[in-house]
């Protein structure tokens, strides 16, 4: 669902990257972000805040990247290899997220969608690295497959128990969804499409930009 935020997205942008991530006191694993285009080639990649085409309706990542921290990413390889047994594979649409990108999603967001969007003040599971927003695609065609609500639309169609849509649609959300949790990711009840890896308490808030870890930075 493409909204577009209704604020200046330069200031936006400019007011994010001068925000300050909430302070951490508990003890975390050092970063250990995988690029997931190096897991296997045949996952696939649409990543929509390298564009245009994503509810804030404009560009937020300086390249399009999917990055998770070592064990998560593993276990997505996993998941990869699984779905190919039944004739998917995977198409990701976003990993590891910066805070700063979090801060503007809240900030530009209605307060009566807030429940589509993390809290800045608490970070997310996405600024961890351990967060990914993915779905299916049929390997005989190559083409997405459907599920009952679209990727980032704030409906009740995006809920992971969803009643609606057809037979077909809720079986592939189902095949996804049991792939992921038998490698340890649990669906976050309001998107179907968003899975939490086990450890993500292991690690803490991220902020390295996508440019930066490209660079090794």
């Amino acid at each position: 669902m493409r909204r577009g935020v209704r604020a200046d997205p330069v200031t936006l942008r400019t007011r994010a990257l001068a925000a300050t991530p909430p302070v951490e006191t508990a003890d975390h694993r050092p970063a250990d972000l995988v690029d997931l285009a190096g897991l296997d080639p045949t996952i696939r990649f649409d990543i929509r805040y390298a564009g245009r085409n994503n509810f804030m309706g404009l560009k937020l990542y300086e390249r399009p990247a999917a990055y998770l921290q070592r064990p998560a990413a593993e276990a997505l390889g996993r998941v990869h290899r699984a779905l190919a047994t039944k004739g998917y594979g995977l198409l990701i649409h976003d990993a590891y997220r910066p805070w700063f990108v979090t801060w503007m999603f809240w900030e530009a967001t209605p307060a009566e969608s807030h429940s589509f969007v993390a809290d800045p003040a608490k970070g997310s599971r996405h600024n961890r690295g351990c967060a990914v927003d993915l779905t299916l695609y049929d390997l005989k065609t190559g083409k997405v497959v459907e599920m009952p609500g679209r990727y980032d639309e704030m409906s009740a169609r995006s809920y992971a128990d969803f009643v609606g849509g057809t037979t077909a649609q809720r079986a592939r959300r189902q095949i996804l969804r049991e792939a992921m949790a038998a490698e340890g990711f649990e669906v976050l009840p309001e998107e179907w499409w968003h899975f939490d890896y086990k450890d993500w308490r292991s690690y803490g808030i991220g902020t390295r930009t996508f440019t930066a870890l490209a660079s090794g930075r």
